[in-house]
């Protein structure tokens, strides 16, 4: 009798993969959960509209609760709830039981999430909840559950299947919790005159943040680093301005302060292949006149749309009397995120 080969098969071991099945279960995925969501559109009706009203005429917050993965997805339900106006918050259910019901007054309302409608962490405080008075819209896939019975307003986030092949971890319905939930959200914001500068304000550290709040300004060179010498000033000393200040261009501005005109390194490198002779030429000889300009109030963005518009680096800003006070270059915009 010869010993068993270590190298026997094991078994307990996986099948060896098969690619072909991954991605026909990932198609199956993509059907099953598209379905579920498209599944949510016959179902959406005056309750929803009901829920959209009373999150409205909120004087607190949209307090969201869920365990597991319907937890999971009530803190990205509140995230975005919260970054498009409607002030909300998640409380997880099981930290609820033991103080967190604190956080809850009668001026909010609670979102609960919950598939089956029988999580224990939930429903143990339904209750306690109904005693504050605080008013509750359930998200679940089954309205007669504890939690659809004590919901003032009941969403139905069912879905015939899951897309897990089991039908046990928690897939195509988590995917139409998220989609009702962002639902709920795009309906809120719309209701309330949401627009883009809005959602600017509570994302001041992202790109369009940046772009919707920040101001000329805020990243415009000013004072003594803004290179400017008047009409007369020689070439030499108009050279000088420019290298000392490192804008790659200089402003020609008048006795009164109001910019005559700009003069750049391209125009330089231009009048050099010329062959121009430019030791006694004046500010005023080289410039281009009228310069483009923008207002030091303007967004950072629009100096960018100039820019990129009339295809220069520099832009002079004024102040409202149209006088000299700034001067910002591509670099500036970049340094800034703007661009």
């Amino acid at each position: 009798m010869t010993a068993a080969s270590p190298l026997a098969a094991d078994p307990g071991a996986p099948a060896p993969f098969d690619g072909s099945r991954a991605i026909r279960l990932a198609r199956e995925t993509f059907d099953i959960e598209a379905a579920a969501v498209q599944g949510l559109k016959v179902r959406v009706g005056d309750s929803f509209a009901q829920a959209v009203q009373s999150m409205l005429g909120l004087r607190g917050r949209v307090v969201v609760m869920g365990m597991g993965k319907s937890g999971h997805v009530g803190r990205k339900i509140a995230a975005t709830l919260a970054s498009t106006g409607t002030p909300a918050m998640f409380v997880h259910p099981a930290e609820a039981s033991h103080g967190d019901l604190g956080m809850i007054k009668a001026i909010d309302l609670v979102l609960a999430i919950s598939n089956g409608g029988e999580s224990e962490e939930i429903t143990v405080i339904l209750p306690v909840l109904k005693r504050l008075g605080v008013p509750m819209v359930a998200m679940t896939g089954n309205s007669k559950s504890t939690l659809g019975r004590h919901a003032d307003i009941v969403l139905d986030s069912g879905v015939e299947k899951e897309a897990c092949p089991l039908n046990l971890a928690p897939t195509a319905s988590t995917t139409a919790q998220l989609a009702l939930g962002d639902a709920l959200a795009v309906a809120l914001l719309d209701a309330r005159g949401f627009q883009a500068e809005d959602f600017a304000r509570s994302h001041p550290g992202g790109a369009l943040g940046r772009k919707l709040l920040t101001h000329l300004s805020d990243v415009m060179r000013s004072g003594d680093a803004v290179p400017r010498v008047l009409p007369d000033a020689n070439f030499t000393t108009l050279m000088r301005e420019m290298s000392a200040k490192g804008l790659g261009a200089s402003a020609i501005a008048g006795e009164d302060g109001k910019p005559l005109g700009i003069f750049t390194d391209g125009d330089l490198r231009r009048l050099i292949e010329q062959g121009v002779d430019l030791r006694h030429l004046r500010a005023r000889e080289v410039m281009h006149p009228a310069p483009r300009t923008i207002r030091s109030d303007a967004l950072a963005a629009e100096a960018a749309q100039l820019m990129e518009q009339y295809r220069i680096t520099s832009v002079l800003v004024v102040d409202a009397e149209g006088r000299l006070v700034g001067a910002v270059n591509s670099n500036d915009l970049m340094r800034a995120k703007v661009i």
